[in-house]
């Protein structure tokens, strides 16, 4: 990691594990998901360690999902629970709206 933050790596390569020891990559250009986690926060908590206290440049992050797959359905599952995270806060209802057929339809295949 060292030699990562000091230029002298090109790529730095990391499970999402592993974010909660601490790690902080402020030279990051890049941050590439290539599995995504059932729970959002996960990879949000990710990603934000390419944007700590330090960082000078800015970071592209980018998720890498084929179409069709269970991952690609994991994506729709963290859209759902980011939506209704939101209307929960923002004091709507949405979860009276999510039907017994979408919350089916992110299992099946």
């Amino acid at each position: 990691m060292d030699a990562f933050q000091q230029g002298v790596g090109d790529v730095f390569l990391i499970s999402l594990k592993a974010g909660g020891t601490g790690l902080n990559l402020t030279a990051a250009d890049y941050v590439i998901h290539m599995d995504p986690w059932w729970n959002p926060a996960v990879e949000d908590q990710a990603s934000d360690r390419a944007h700590r206290i330090g960082q000078q440049k800015p970071v592209t992050i980018y998720r890498l999902v084929a179409k069709g797959t269970i991952e690609d359905k994991i994506v729709a599952l963290h859209k759902a629970k980011r939506d209704l995270a939101d209307s929960l806060l923002a004091g709507t209802d949405m979860s009276s709206k999510v039907s017994t057929e979408q919350l089916l339809s992110l299992i099946q295949q």
